[in-house]
């Protein structure tokens, strides 16, 4: 993989739901086109490709992962699991679709960049801490990095969100592809260095 990498752009696809889709922005200042463009102004040769839709479980991910997630693709950034934790779906659902698609993914040979998320605190003690503990736990069971909390240094922040309180505006947009290009480039490099 690590010759193929070095002949054309490296291909990754941002798996998710409305946060990493841009819900509400224009497309170039969506998430996976915000990352790409920081990617490349770092010297990399890479395209970011965005598999995000808006209102998207784990579950709903999952159905979609094969067609979202084409032949070719070197690495994926998933992000699933905030309309879950909205919704109030037993966090059992969602950590088993999310366990599928890393299964999945790993038997196809493509890394992954697990984004965590974590529960509104309006759903009661239990379920967030049953929520929040999957992703630090399918990362370590599955082997995958972990980005622990998509929205760190946004959520909540009024000036970083739109007016409804959930989505990242583009300035928010920014602050996390800046948080999470080490990561990013954690990633590139699990690609890119032979096993």
């Amino acid at each position: 993989m690590a010759a193929s990498a070095a002949d054309r752009p490296l291909r990754i696809v941002v798996l998710g739901d409305s946060l990493s889709a841009g819900y509400g922005l224009p497309g170039s200042a969506a998430f996976p086109a915000r990352l790409e463009r920081a990617l490349q102004g770092n010297g990399l040769k890479v395209t970011v490709a965005n598999a995000g839709v808006s209102g998207d479980t784990a579950s709903d991910g999952l159905a979609r992962l094969d067609w979202s997630v084409p032949d070719g693709t070197d690495a994926v950034i998933l992000e699933l699991g905030a309309n879950d934790a909205l919704r109030g779906v037993d966090p059992a659902v969602t950590r088993r679709a999310l366990t599928t698609i890393l299964r999945r993914l790993k038997q196809r040979n493509i890394p992954v960049l697990l984004c965590g998320m974590l529960a509104p605190r309006n759903l009661g003690v239990d379920y967030g801490r049953a929520f929040d503990a999957i992703y630090p736990d399918l990362a370590a069971a599955e082997g995958v990095l972990l980005y622990p909390f998509f929205l760190d240094g946004v959520a909540t922040d009024p000036r970083l969100n739109l007016p409804d309180g959930l989505h990242p505006a583009a300035a928010g947009v920014d602050v996390i592809v800046a948080r999470i290009l080490p990561k990013v480039g954690e990633l590139i490099a699990r690609v890119t260095t032979p096993n």
